[in-house]
């Protein structure tokens, strides 16, 4: 998978996309060796249900502005932990006690 050029361009727009929404604990993680759907997950946090929402669908939006196809998104409804796929990277923004429930950096870190 891995198309440097573009995972790139994903995780500034992305990042970006994240800071402007003020996400708080943005974390990006390399799994590639780990799994073949998504090269790179990133994790960040939203401060309540409706911040969740407007987090991803941000995210949904500037992928559209830039001719990226968000392959799918889920989880915008209950605002608890919404995903956007875009490929080559997944997001995912949670409020902080589904976060720390979830553990999701433990679940894929990859030891080098």
């Amino acid at each position: 998978m891995l198309n440097t050029e573009n995972t790139l361009l994903i995780q500034d727009l992305v990042l970006e996309s994240l800071e402007d929404l003020k996400a708080q604990d943005i974390t990006i993680l390399n799994v590639s060796a780990a799994c073949s759907f998504t090269d790179y997950m990133i994790i960040a946090t939203g401060t309540s249900n409706r911040h969740v929402k407007s987090i991803a669908e941000n995210i949904v939006i500037m992928a559209k502005d830039n001719n990226l196809d968000a392959l799918s998104h889920e989880g915008e409804a209950l605002g608890e932990w919404a995903l956007v796929d875009l490929g080559d990277a997944v997001v995912h923004i949670m409020k902080p006690d589904i976060r720390n429930y979830y553990e999701i950096e433990k679940l894929w870190s990859v030891d080098d």
